[in-house]
């Protein structure tokens, strides 16, 4: 006999599968939820390193800076220091140039040369006056270029004015400030020679005396003005001339 089953399996095999489909559906749902919370969260870490690393970046380009300026102040200091060391040092080289250069001023100027206004700029001196002539100029000229303290004279105004019968001349030249004591200084460092003198010794200074005004030099031949005689080469001793012995041996 042939067995009929009449009850409603389709449906409860729909139902099955609709129970399978709708328990996929929530595991793919939790897994879907998961792996958003794991990318998620990965992204998340990830932010959160580079906010890190910026922040250490920006610290240490802060240090940085503050490192620059403590670079740049120090640096201003050296340039101070080193400024202050560079004009000590010209102090101490030329403390005495003053002195040398009143000295040259007075030992230089000739007879017939006032003058009425020294200016110097740096190493430029600028000396203006009345002179009686040309020739007391060239000799003032002259004179500074054999100072040793001054060189280059170039004279920049000499003419005829005012009413001053003996000096009818005003002049205007200027010369060159020099230190020759600076080659002996150069030459004194250290590797230049076995002894360097002391540099910062005091020059005695030379009495003063009144400068005269150039003559003409004598002739090669002749024997200058006030000159003491050459003494004369003493005579050469004299000698007797031996004598030839006589006969026997015997001298006479």
């Amino acid at each position: 006999m042939a067995r009929i089953n009449l009850l409603p399996w389709r449906a409860e095999r729909q139902k099955q599968r609709q129970k399978q489909f709708m328990s996929m559906l929530a595991l793919s749902a939790l897994a879907g939820l998961a792996l958003w919370f794991m990318v998620d969260r990965y992204y998340d870490m990830q932010i959160e390193g580079q906010r890190a690393r910026n922040a250490f970046l920006d610290q240490q380009i802060a240090e940085a800076k503050s490192r620059t300026q403590e670079i740049e102040l120090l640096e201003q200091k050296k340039s101070r220091l080193l400024s202050r060391k560079r004009v000590i040092e010209e102090l101490q080289g030329n403390r005495s140039q003053m002195v040398h250069l009143f000295d040259s001023l007075v030992r230089t100027i000739p007879d017939g040369v006032t003058l009425t206004s020294i200016k110097q700029d740096a190493d430029t001196l600028t000396v203006e006056g009345r002179t009686q002539s040309n020739a007391r100029i060239s000799t003032y000229m002259r004179n500074f270029e054999s100072s040793g303290w001054m060189t280059s004279p170039d004279l920049a105004i000499i003419e005829a004015k005012g009413d001053d019968k003996g000096l009818p001349y005003i002049f205007k030249l200027t010369v060159k400030l020099t230190n020759p004591n600076a080659a002996t200084t150069a030459a004194a460092k250290p590797g230049a020679g076995p002894a360097a003198p002391a540099t910062g010794a005091p020059t005695a200074l030379q009495p003063l005396s009144p400068a005269t005004p150039a003559t003409a030099a004598p002739p090669s031949g002749a024997p200058a003005a006030g000159a003491a005689p050459a003494p004369s080469a003493p005579a050469a001793p004299t000698t007797p001339a031996p004598t030839a012995p006589t006969a026997g041996g015997k001298k006479p």
